[in-house]
C-alpha cells in the first residue's frame, strides 16, 4: 500500500462532516446526460468524455458559465432528488456522517422552475439519507451575490414557508466586485426569521470581505476564507473568536486561488490556530470528493495524521449541530483514529 492508499484508508475511517458543498456542483456528466435524455433535452455534448472536457475552465467566472449551463437539465422534483441522492451515496462511501449542503434557488427560478419543486426533491433525498445512510443534514439556501439584493429578498420571502426545513442562508457565486454589504438587509431579515448565516468570502475577494461578512452580515461561518492570512489582525481575530472556515483545497487549485496544492495555506491556517475544515465545494467539476481533498492536501503539505484528525473533529465543531451531538461525533473521530 503506497502513501496515497494508506492516507485514503485512514481518512475514510474517520467520521466527517461536510459543510461547504454545492449540490449543483455534484452534477456528474453521466447524471447530467441521463437527466437531459429523460427530460427530452439536448446538451452540446454528444458523450460523457466531451462533457468532461467542458468541465475544464480558467477561473471562477469561466467555471460558473459551465456550472449554470449544466444546471439547465434540472427540471423536475425527481431530478433534484437524483442529484442530491447521488451526492449522498458518494458521501456515505467517504464516511461522511453529517452534511450542510448549499443550493442556489435563483439559478433555477430564473428558468421557471418553481421553488417547491426543487426544494422538495432535495429535502426528500436528505430525509432518505438520514433513514437509510445514517447521514444527518442542515440545508442552506444561498443567494447569488452577483444578482440584485432585491431578488435575494424575494427569494427569502418565498423560502420563508420552508424555514423549518431550511436551516440557514449563504452568499455565493462571483465574489470579486460584489462586497457583502450589499446583502445586509437580506441577512438581517434571515436572522429575524431565526436562520443561520454563512457567507463565501476571502476566496477571490480581499480579507476585508471576511470582516464585512462577520460584522455586517452576522455570518457565523466563513466559506473559503483562505485570504485571511494576508491580514494578521483578522487572522488573530478569527482564531480568538473560533470562527469556522470551510476550506476547499482542490477547488482553490482548479480556480487558481493558488497555483499548486503545495502553495495552499491550509497547513499555515492550522498552525495559526484557526478552526479550519476541509470540504469539496463542487466535486464533479474540481476533480475530487471529500476524501480526495483530505488526501491531496495531506500529500502536498505534509499533514500528519494528527492534523487529519483535527480537521475531521473541526468539521463537527464547525457544524450547526447541537453541542451534545457535536461532542459525540468528536469522540467517534478519536475512537476511529485510535482503532
Amino acid at each position: 500500500m503506497d502513501d496515497r492508499e494508506r492516507l485514503a484508508a485512514f481518512v475514510r475511517r474517520l467520521p466527517k462532516a461536510e459543510l461547504h458543498l454545492h449540490l449543483e456542483g455534484t452534477l456528474e456528466p453521466e447524471l447530467a446526460l441521463g437527466i437531459a435524455q429523460r427530460n427530452g433535452l439536448s446538451l452540446p455534448f454528444p458523450d460523457v468524455d466531451t462533457a468532461r472536457a467542458a468541465y475544464r475552465f480558467r477561473d471562477l467566472s469561466s467555471f460558473l458559465n459551465v456550472y449554470y449551463a449544466m444546471t439547465g437539465v434540472l427540471r423536475t422534483e425527481q431530478d433534484f432528488y437524483d442529484l442530491t441522492w447521488s451526492y449522498l451515496t458518494r458521501a456515505a462511501e467517504d464516511n461522511v456522517r453529517h452534511v450542510e449542503p448549499f443550493f442556489d434557488p435563483q439559478a433555477h427560478l430564473s428558468r421557471g422552475i418553481p421553488f417547491g419543486i426543487l426544494v422538495t426533491g432535495i429535502l426528500l433525498a436528505l430525509e432518505d439519507a438520514e433513514e437509510h445512510l445514517g447521514i444527518t443534514s442542515r440545508l442552506i439556501m444561498c443567494f447569488l451575490r452577483d444578482q440584485p439584493p432585491e431578488e435575494a429578498m424575494t427569494v427569502l420571502e418565498t423560502a420563508h414557508r420552508y424555514r423549518d426545513r431550511i436551516a440557514g442562508v449563504g452568499l455565493d457565486s462571483a465574489e470579486a466586485g460584489f462586497p457583502p454589504e450589499r446583502f445586509s438587509d437580506v441577512f438581517a431579515r434571515a436572522a429575524a426569521y431565526g436562520m443561520r448565516r454563512v457567507a463565501h468570502a476571502g476566496e477571490e475577494g480581499p480579507p476585508a470581505y471576511i470582516a464585512a461578512s462577520l460584522d455586517v452580515l452576522g455570518a457565523e461561518r466563513i466559506d473559503h476564507g483562505v485570504r485571511c492570512l494576508e491580514d494578521p489582525a483578522l487572522t488573530e481575530r478569527l482564531a480568538l473568536e473560533r470562527v469556522p472556515l470551510t476550506v476547499c483545497p482542490l477547488s482553490n487549485v482548479r480556480l487558481h486561488v493558488v497555483e499548486t496544492m503545495a502553495e495552499h495555506p491550509l497547513k499555515r491556517m492550522l498552525e495559526a490556530g484557526l478552526l479550519v475544515t476541509v470540504n469539496s465545494d463542487d466535486p464533479a467539476y474540481f476533480g475530487g470528493y471529500l476524501v480526495d481533498n483530505y488526501v491531496e492536501a495531506a500529500l502536498a503539505l505534509g499533514l500528519s495524521e494528527h492534523d487529519l484528525v483535527t480537521l475531521a473533529e473541526n468539521s463537527f465543531r464547525a457544524s450547526f449541530l447541537d453541542e451534545a451531538t457535536k461532542a459525540r461525533h468528536v469522540e467517534a473521530v478519536r475512537a476511529a483514529a485510535a482503532g
